[in-house]
């Protein structure tokens, strides 16, 4: 069951099969639904007569094919303008790949449906047609297959069957209490005092619920990563990084496509056991949940971002209070929220990392529509709740602001020049970068991250 668990699904042989299945497969869904609906046969080119045919019959199956690629785009186009413009599943255009990716799978889904309803593989006897059935019905989900594989390595969010199934996330353990705050001790000593031990264990990660207090925000579980300095006897102070995952997402995604223990350990492994202790925090409730990161008629998730959580980590863990040891980070909606946090909240915050961030938060493609949602159509109110005009009317001179996007993402690149303009004016530090070869995907966190913590360590006062 371990080795099936940590079977990749990124590289290797599941996708060396799945591009050998997929490909073998539309191969013979555009044979037997192009080549031989025409009427076409080996028999055709063995005799002069039936060469002229032949060319003909090979342009009447250029345009069977033609025309199910062209049903499929369309049938592509309007999914996708329907998840965005009418039901607002995403706030923003779907990546181009993935579209790709997708035509593929319904021209397929076209093709199996032509055999399943007779418009192919006529005049066989009947178990032939069975035969010929389950033959495409194999094909159809090679195909299926191969997209879902590709879709997954461009989004990069499970890299294994565990991440995929959730069966290693499903094994992490509630937080215990010899790794929680001693009640009325104060925090440990400060890192300038602090001299690591001879041996340090790895880091770890655990669970925990994060209680909605003031707010009333009910949200999913919390997960807590305590580097090796934290599990010392006596602890360090340690800063604290609260992160967001994007949307639709859940806590958990930073655990499987952000990579974020082996990161994490790998700063550690660099800076004597020390780390941040990092909290990803779910500000949304379920997965397709969006409360735009705000107070407002959605839920009161500002409050539980700037109040609850800080109080539940200042309450349980050994951590710095101080404000300037403290960041909030996330990627695509979570580095929108991470900018917020930081703009709107720069007592709490004091910097951010943020990967793939939009330049406001949003629900829908459509403005009014995020608008509408959350302030009942009070343009004003929603406006001035935003990174943009936040740090057009404020100053933030020693905070920082780590940006990242991938290269292959034109629009969030957009997104990323605008922001880091706007905070530079307003006083930020500011860095930022184009993660190489990643799109809108969980790459550019997972890969963004190490230079995001340096970001910070060099804030923090951690050196090699």
């Amino acid at each position: 069951m371990e080795y099936l668990d940590s079977l990749r699904l990124v590289d290797g042989p599941v996708v060396w099969l799945a591009w050998a299945a997929g490909a073998a497969g539309l191969a013979y869904l555009l044979w037997h639904a192009g080549l031989r609906n025409t009427g076409l046969r080996h028999s055709a080119f063995r005799h002069t007569a039936f060469r002229h045919f032949g060319q003909r019959r090979l342009a009447s199956a250029a345009v069977v094919v033609a025309t199910v690629t062209l049903l499929a785009a369309a049938l592509v186009a309007a999914v996708h303008w329907f998840l965005i413009y009418v039901i607002t599943v995403f706030p923003a255009e779907l990546p181009g790949e993935n579209l790709a990716w997708s035509l593929a799978a319904v021209a397929a889904l076209l093709l199996w449906l032509m055999r399943l309803f007779g418009l192919w593989g006529r005049g066989r006897s009947r178990p032939n047609r069975w035969r010929s059935s389950a033959a495409a019905t194999a094909a159809f989900l090679a195909v299926l297959a191969l997209s879902a594989v590709q879709i997954n390595i461009y989004f990069g969010l499970n890299h294994t069957v565990g991440d995929l199934t959730g069966t290693a996330v499903a094994r992490i353990q509630p937080l215990e209490a010899g790794l929680t705050r001693t009640a009325g001790d104060p925090a440990a000593t400060g890192l300038a005092h602090w001299r690591a031990p001879a041996e340090l264990p790895h880091g770890v990660i655990r669970k925990a619920v994060i209680p909605g207090t003031v707010s009333g925000f009910q949200s999913r579980d919390a997960y807590v990563y305590l580097p090796p300095a934290y599990q010392s006897s006596p602890r360090p102070a340690l800063p604290v990084l609260v992160l967001f995952s994007g949307q639709p997402g859940s806590p958990a995604d930073w655990l499987t496509g952000g990579a974020l223990r082996s990161r994490l350990d790998g700063f550690a492994a660099r800076h004597a056991g020390v780390a941040p202790v990092v909290v990803v925090v779910d500000p949304n409730g379920s997965p397709s949940g969006n409360t735009l990161c705000l107070d407002s008629r959605i839920a009161q998730v500002d409050t539980f971002l700037a109040r609850d959580v800080p109080d539940w980590i200042n309450r349980t863990l050994d951590v710095d209070p101080s404000p300037g040891q403290w960041a909030a980070g996330g990627f695509s909606f979570g580095g929108t929220c991470a900018m917020q946090m930081v703009t709107r909240h720069p007592d709490v915050y004091s910097a951010a990392l943020a990967f793939s961030s939009e330049n406001e938060p949003a629900i829908a493609k459509e403005r009014a529509k995020t608008i509408e949602a959350s302030f009942g159509a009070d343009v004003a109110a929603f406006d001035r709740l935003t990174p943009l005009r936040v740090m057009a009317e404020n100053r933030f001179d020693g905070q920082g602001v780590y940006f990242a996007a991938g290269d292959h993402d034109p629009e969030f690149i957009s997104h990323m020049d605008v922001l880091s303009e706007a905070a530079r004016r307003a006083g930020f530090t500011v860095e930022t970068h184009r993660i190489a070869n990643a799109g809108h995907s969980w790459d550019t966190a997972s890969n963004g991250l190490p230079g995001g913590l340096d970001f910070l360590a060099r804030r923090w006062g951690i050196s090699l």
